[in-house]
């Protein structure tokens, strides 16, 4: 133990270890993932109560895991309120203002303490953010010096109530899965929404008399095609398709998209060819290439023009573990892995134009990394007003993930791309979590294991399922009156918990990733309502 207090680099490294360990355990089929570093820094900090991380610890930690988490989600987040925006915002206020209105209601009849209320209500959600929320608006309450015991309590009803909050949350996608099987129009397999279909291609041969003589990418826009059209042969030659070309009769053009709709286009346009005219490579052939160059990160494929420069054609971009179909509109971000067709002469030049760096793939920008965070701190150190005269503050929970948000939206200001390359990204989040959770655990251990001793979390238990229940069903009854496919549902329960274990759940139930279009569309949402939701807990409930 002297070595572990004496050397806080190695305690932080032991806790993260163990924590990852305990993590990938399976309890009925679900494991608390990351989180378990949280538990084992409590546990070791019971032992001995002088095992703790400095404070800049879990502070750094945090900053990195929110500013991260925003430059991914910005550009899902925006575009979703163009489609269906103010119906999920509605679920997500109206389910989270339920949660927070049970625990000011429980706290006034059980004195448990409004920091400790404010813990349960963000483990009972599992919102790491609002937790650290929460312990910001402590300082900011106390001019900046609150005691141990202060900012371990939020810990301790976290802590307390986090492990029903993973499990609600998955029981709540198993009831929203059988109630859907009694109603055919909502089934769980459905696959609506582009995002979440399998993308596929098909050699057609143009047969319909309806689209002989007109022009190929004139027709999809007309008809409102989900598809892209790559290339055709006339005769013996083959070539990429463009705003110039006109189907003829006997025409072979590969058709690219989701399998349904690619069915529907290949009725539409002909029948399915003998051959496949991609296995003829000689000619125009395929590459798959990175994005990395810093000039083509955050432009559209339309601002590319690709086919003015090259003669080529973006299919596909593949962007983590999501094959997604491109279209003139899409932005690129650092890491993509985008499907060129192009004359085979060419691929090299284009490979050199997206840049094509595997080892660029794991690099960060830091001056754009460095300045897009010196904002979020910035925007999270703004008072913002309430009713009353007091204000609070986003704080370092807050701020950079609205920064991360926006300028994930942006793409690039000018010369400055903002996003990072989806490994990095990746890499970044976890570590952050992993910093905040071990230093948060090992500073709260000792009042953790005292309240647990003294008997004291049966009420916070009791109250953390009661929050979870309340969230959950809410969540479901709604999207039951709306219809709301139940994949889709799936994912919106999962990102309203902001709980990624429950959306591996939902992903294994549907059998494909639609629930992640649900999971992406309120993640950040339910986040930022429950950052303030937690601090106007703490401030509302603090008795004189």
């Amino acid at each position: 133990m002297t070595l572990l207090r004496e050397s806080p680099l190695l305690l932080l490294f032991v806790v993260a270890s163990i924590g990852y360990l305990v993590g990938r355990l399976r309890v009925f089929g679900v494991s608390l993932g990351v989180a378990a570093v949280l538990f084992v820094g409590l546990g070791m900090s019971a032992l001995d109560d002088k095992l703790q991380l400095p404070e800049v610890v879990p502070q750094l930690g945090l900053t990195l895991f929110v500013y991260t988490l925003g430059l991914a989600s910005g550009p899902g987040f925006f575009s979703s309120f163009g489609k269906r925006g103010l119906r999920d915002a509605a679920i997500v206020g109206g389910a989270l203002g339920l949660g927070a209105a049970l625990v000011a209601i429980a706290e006034l009849v059980l004195p448990i303490g409004a920091p400790t209320a404010a813990g349960v209500f963000a483990g009972a959600l599992t919102n790491t953010p609002a937790l650290a929320g929460v312990m910001q608006q402590l300082k900011q309450s106390s001019g900046g010096a609150p005691g141990a015991a202060a900012l371990a309590a939020p810990v301790v009803g976290y802590s307390v109530a986090y492990p029903l909050g993973v499990l609600g949350a998955i029981a709540a996608i198993a009831i929203a899965e059988r109630l859907g099987r009694r109603d055919p129009q909502v089934p769980m397999s459905d696959r609506s929404g582009g995002e979440g279909r399998r993308i596929t291609s098909r050699t057609v041969r143009i047969t319909k008399p309806d689209v002989i003589g007109k022009p190929a990418e004139a027709l999809v826009k007309h008809e409102g095609w989900d598809v892209i059209l790559g290339r055709i042969q006339r005769g013996k030659a083959i070539s990429i398709i463009d705003d110039l070309t006109v189907l003829a009769a006997e025409d072979r053009v590969t058709v690219v998209g989701p399998e349904d709709e690619v069915a529907r286009v290949t009725a539409a346009l002909g029948e399915i060819a003998g051959e496949s005219i991609e296995m003829d490579r000689s000619v125009i052939d395929y590459r798959r290439m990175f994005v990395t160059n810093p000039k083509v990160v955050g432009r559209t494929l339309a601002d590319l023009a690709l086919h003015k420069r090259f003669g080529a054609v973006v299919t596909r971009v593949r962007r983590g573990d999501v094959e997604l179909l491109a279209d003139e509109d899409m932005v690129l971000e650092a890491g993509d892995r985008v499907r060129v067709v192009a004359p085979r002469e060419r691929l090299d030049e284009l490979s050199k134009f997206f840049g094509d760096s595997y080892k660029a793939v794991a690099e960060i920008d830091v001056l754009t990394f460095g300045l897009g965070v010196a904002i979020g701190i910035g925007i999270g150190e703004i008072p913002i007003p309430l009713p009353g005269g007091v204000t609070f503050r986003l704080g370092a929970a807050g701020g950079p993930l609205i920064a991360g948000l926006v300028l994930g939206r942006l793409g690039r200001t000018g010369p400055l791309p903002w996003s990072l390359p989806y490994s990095a990204n990746l890499t970044l989040r976890q570590l952050g979590l992993v910093l905040f959770l071990a230093g948060v655990g090992t500073r709260s251990g000792s009042t953790f294991a005292a309240t647990i001793a003294k008997g004291g979390a049966l009420p916070l238990f009791g109250l953390g399922l009661a929050v979870t229940a309340i969230v959950a069903a809410t969540i479901v009854i709604v999207g039951r009156r709306l219809r709301i496919p139940i994949p889709l549902l799936a994912g919106m329960i999962a990102g309203i918990h902001t709980q990624p274990a429950a959306l591996m759940f939902a992903n294994e139930r549907t059998g494909n990733e639609t629930p992640n279009v649900g999971y992406t569309a309120v993640f950040p949402l339910a986040t930022i309502v429950k950052i303030v939701l937690a601090q106007i807990l703490v401030m509302l409930l603090a008795r004189p």
